[in-house]
């Protein structure tokens, strides 16, 4: 690989983050010129290129922006910065890893992966509670131990000790974190209800969630020797009782004094709040106000609920796209990193990406990286989610006599139009453009193995029989994270008050659960960054034992042999498989590139694992439709013969094809044992000269099926010896 250094390199057509810069902000005005500058392109990469998750968070800091609507008493969240409000009336909320929502789907990936049960059979419900007040607090317990751990370590240390330097670093690191929260209602909602929760049902035990009042006692011995609990004696001292070490005091000081200084507006009830939060103490206070409490609690728990609504409802399509970008990268699943893919994100809608105005943009910026005899920033594969699936089949009522679905118009779409104009541009660039239908129940793997995939094929008709057909490659069906029916969550129940006490309520109307309407992963992701993954070397080589380290996997057939049991996804199974019915057509049709979930063993282990089913573009052929392999060798081959021959200089390609050992045709032809050789047994490369037009006709031969090549010849100044 000492020409071509990587093949998979692969650009996202997809919006990310509006307030960030795009590659046709970036890429400016172009008028009267054929290519950037390198100086641009770097630019470019440095804004665009991302080779890992976290680079990604970095680089396009994923927000939602929210702000508070007096007239509704409402929480408002939008995906785009609002404009016409002042700044300090906006909140951004920066969706990241330490975001529970995000951080509940990242879970609920590793362990359903971890398990590789179906969708029917995994207890969605034991992880969707991660955003729940409880769970929140849960994480902060956990943060809280660890600050306390290392006051206390920090205390005992003299001043000026290097050690005692470090952890003061530690500690700040934390404090921060924590701090960033105070000004935020919305994240101490959960711990003003857990708080009010803890300090109202203190006694009562983790059933019954309810309690009596409370009066911390002793037990003793009275006089005649009877049991009784009699009431502790109170300090009288104006000092804080210690939990467990005289760290407490201070640390307790210490993070009043820090919620006076960073807070904006003081408020002398969250300044308690966070001191209690964070630094609890062993006091019970004997005037809670009881009533007051329980409608603080009921009114925050349904603030919250309903904010938390709508803020999921907001987030969702984002977090789906940040979902897929993290699977399109953790398929490269390998110990021994070598051609790692890296993914160059335009942060523009499609359709704004292909404006007739924007178009000579992309162009320009194709034609510098992709039509150069340098490599290094060459873009291979393209990705498009969210295509338009218009479904039909839904009764027209005249009047609702039961709550059905409301009708929500989907936003983020992507036309099929957009999808053709973008394939008309990108096809003379040699791009193939891994896109899959938009998400929802109608296209996931239960709706294949219920339906099939004659929708799929109908949808795709238009772009069937076209120049770029070979360039698009259909993908199905979608991954399903949540499904719709398994997305409810509990966030907690109204508290009601009782003659002795208080009680959590076990009325069903008085749960509050909100629905995340499910979650999914365009399959377009995991389908670019599995074929992304096995152009590496490295991955091959842990599952085969006969890989050169000189090839990329351009030829890799994943479709041959057991290679797709082999080479599978990260994806945890779905469902138990599809029929033989469906699976009939699928083989017969040879459409797209489809996963499959289908119960499997290779060497006596069973694959629990998402599998490559079908890997076909839309380009037609003797038997259905034409593997991707076929269209990446001949761009592959291309590349390499215009690099070898000086641009298709003629006497230059008669050598690249001559029988002499040294030629690229038999150096090729001379590796044929690899699962990654370039040229494997039963194909064959052949070509013509044509002195009249001065076009090379070279003749890929793939396993008896032919694929055309044509380049345009550089005629030479020397003779040619045949």
């Amino acid at each position: 690989m000492d020409i071509i250094n990587q093949t998979n390199r692969t650009m996202l057509f997809e919006e990310i983050n509006p307030e960030k810069l795009d590659l046709i902000t970036l890429v400016g005005d172009v008028k009267g010129i054929d290519s950037l500058s390198d100086d641009k392109i770097k630019e470019i990469n440095r804004h665009l290129l991302v080779r890992n998750f976290d680079e990604f968070l970095d680089k396009f800091s994923p927000t939602v922006y929210s702000f508070y609507n007096a007239a509704s008493q409402k929480v408002m969240y939008t995906l785009k910065k609002p404009e016409g409000i002042s700044e300090d009336s906006i909140s951004e909320i920066r969706v990241d890893q330490n975001n529970d929502f995000l951080k509940m789907l990242f879970t609920l990936i590793d362990t359903k992966r971890s398990q590789g049960i179906t969708n029917v059979d995994f207890k969605f419900e034991n992880l969707l509670d991660m955003i729940s007040p409880k769970k929140v607090m849960d994480d902060i317990r956990q943060v809280r131990k660890e600050i306390h751990y290392l006051h206390t370590q920090y205390e005992k240390l003299e001043e000026g000790d290097p050690k005692k330097l470090d952890l003061g670093d530690k500690l700040n690191g934390l404090f921060e974190e924590a701090s960033k929260n105070y000004n935020n209602v919305m994240a101490m909602l959960p711990l003003a209800i857990e708080d009010i929760k803890t300090r109202l049902l203190l006694g009562s035990s983790q059933e019954e969630n309810k309690s009596e009042a409370v009066q911390i006692g002793m037990l003793s011995i009275g006089e005649s020797g009877e049991l009784k609990i009699i009431e502790a004696p109170k300090n009288d001292g104006t000092d804080l009782m210690l939990l467990e070490d005289s760290g407490s005091n201070s640390l307790a000081a210490v993070y009043g004094e820090d919620y006076d200084s960073v807070s904006d507006t003081s408020s002398t009830y969250v300044k308690d709040l966070v001191v209690r939060t964070f630094c609890p103490l062993p006091t019970v206070q004997s005037n809670v106000d009881t009533a007051i409490e329980v409608q603080n609690y009921n009114t925050y728990l349904e603030f919250y609920k309903n904010a938390k609504d709508d803020f999921v409802k907001t987030v969702k399509p984002l977090v789906e796209k940040m979902l897929g970008i993290k699977m399109f990268f953790d398929q490269y699943a390998t110990k021994n990193k070598g051609m790692i893919p890296s993914l160059l994100i335009t942060n523009s809608k499609l359709d704004m990406t292909v404006k007739s105005g924007n178009i000579p943009r992309l162009e320009t910026f194709l034609n510098t990286i992709n039509s150069k005899n340098d490599f290094t920033d060459t873009i291979w594969y393209g990705i498009v989610p969210s295509i338009e699936l218009e479904t039909v089949g839904k009764v027209k009522v005249s009047r609702e006599r039961f709550k059905g679905n409301e009708k929500v118009v989907k936003q983020d779409g992507n036309s099929i139009e957009s999808l053709s104009m973008l394939l008309q541009v990108v096809k003379d660039y040699k791009l193939q453009v891994f896109f899959s239908f938009e998400s929802g129940e109608e296209t996931t793997f239960n709706s294949i193995a219920t339906a099939g995939i004659d929708k799929y094929i109908d949808k795709c008709a238009v772009l069937v029989r076209k120049e770029y057909s070979e360039f698009a490659v259909p993908c199905m069906p979608n991954f399903t994270i949540i499904p719709k029916d398994k997305s409810g969550v509990v966030i907690d129940s109204k508290m009601l008050q009782t003659e002795n006490g208080v009680k959590l309520s076990d009325e069903k109307e008085d749960i509050l659960r909100l629905w995340i309407e499910g979650v999914y992963v365009g399959g377009a992701y995991v389908a670019a960054g599995i074929v992304a993954a096995y152009q590496c070397s490295e991955y091959l080589r842990e599952q085969f034992k006969t890989v050169s380290k000189d090839y990329p996997g351009v030829r890799f057939d994943i479709e041959a042999g057991d290679n797709s049991l082999r080479v599978v996804t990260t994806m945890a199974k779905e469902i138990t498989g599809f029929t033989n019915n469906i699976k009939d057509s699928i083989n017969r049709k040879n459409f797209g590139f489809i996963f499959s979930s289908e119960n499997a063993q290779l060497q006596g282990k069973d694959i629990k694992r998402i599998t490559v089913y079908k890997a076909r573009s839309l380009a037609l052929s003797e038997d259905g439709f034409d593997s991707i392999y076929k269209t990446l060798v001949s761009t592959y081959i291309e590349r390499s013969l215009r690099f070898q021959t000086g641009d298709f200089k003629h006497e230059n390609i008669v050598k690249f094809f001559s029988n002499n050992p040294n030629s690229q045709k038999s150096k090729w032809l001379g590796t044929r044992g690899y699962i990654n050789s370039v040229i494997q047994d039963g194909d064959d490369m052949s070509y013509i000269i044509d002195e009249k037009s001065h076009m090379c006709h070279i003749d890929l031969v793939f396993n008896g099926n032919v694929k055309n090549l044509e380049v345009m010849i550089t005629k030479g100044t020397t003779p040619v010896k045949a």
